[in-house]
């Protein structure tokens, strides 16, 4: 019996960078609530970008935000893992020598540009719904980092095998859809914040469905017996998925989450 239904965000369960969802999802997630079923959405973003999203049911879902750097319930951290702050510093200054790199930093309230480039702010503030803040200079706050992402407007693969040159051995370096690639520390990824939730809750993963499209989700699919890959999903997904959902456009995780969890009446 499933008891546990997390869901990445982007490419999942909204497109790329979207704030527009299906209002459908907030009579879903009621009604899984209704069943005795806990819903989870586990996203790169902040958390203040993925309550946003979902705040009709806020108080009704649990939040992995940064990659599984922090996750919150009702308001309540439950966990938070930071960055080596000597290596944060390092890879700060690594990034900021790459060509096409825009850099931003996660921090346990904000996330922090150092960007000239108002386009991609704008993006950031109005397509993500970041709670961000800008500066000349993010390195003073390299002692608090969660997360270091990397963007690059044609594509972040370039930047993904430098980087692990360099941080493989200290940091958990993961593409995060195509533009994306993120730095958390070696431990911090969605599997893990996934494995401490159902601890907490009791849950085995026989009793979790998972759904995801990208790399970054990976570890988190290892914990569901029930693991997704929307049809859109990266190829690599795919292949360690045990199933494939239509894609992000036809809705593919309300309609599985309907077909599968919702044939019978609540008792």
């Amino acid at each position: 019996m499933i008891k546990l239904v997390v869901s990445d965000v982007d490419g999942t369960l909204v497109p790329d960078g979207s704030s527009r969802i299906d209002p459908e999802i907030f009579d879903v997630i009621l009604e899984l609530k209704k069943r005795g079923i806990t819903f989870v959405v586990a996203s790169g973003r902040q958390y203040e970008s993925i309550h946003r999203l979902l705040e009709p049911v806020a108080d009704d879902v649990i939040f992995i935000a940064e990659n599984g750097g922090k996750v919150m319930r009702r308001g309540q951290m439950l966990s938070v893992e930071y960055m080596d702050p000597d290596v944060a510093k390092e890879l700060i200054i690594f990034l900021r020598r790459l060509p096409e790199c825009e850099l931003m930093l996660a921090t346990p309230d904000y996330t922090w540009l150092e960007t000239k480039d108002e386009e991609f702010a704008d993006w950031m503030i109005n397509g993500y719904k970041f709670h961000l803040k800008r500066t000349d200079d993010v390195l003073p706050l390299y002692d608090q980092v969660i997360k270091i992402a990397a963007y690059r407007k044609n594509g972040v693969q370039p930047f993904i095998d430098k980087i692990k040159e360099q941080f493989q051995n200290r940091l958990n370096i993961m593409m995060s859809g195509n533009m994306w690639a993120d730095c958390m520390g070696k431990t911090t990824d969605k599997g893990n914040a996934l494995s401490k939730i159902q601890q907490q809750l009791g849950i085995t993963p026989d009793e979790t469905m998972a759904f995801g499209d990208n790399c970054n989700d990976m570890q988190m699919l290892d914990r569901a017996v029930w693991s997704y890959a929307v049809a859109n999903a990266h190829s690599h997904l795919k292949k360690a998925a045990r199933y494939v959902a239509p894609p992000c456009s036809e809705n593919g995780v309300l309609r599985t989450i309907r077909e599968q969890l919702m044939k019978e009446p609540v008792m």
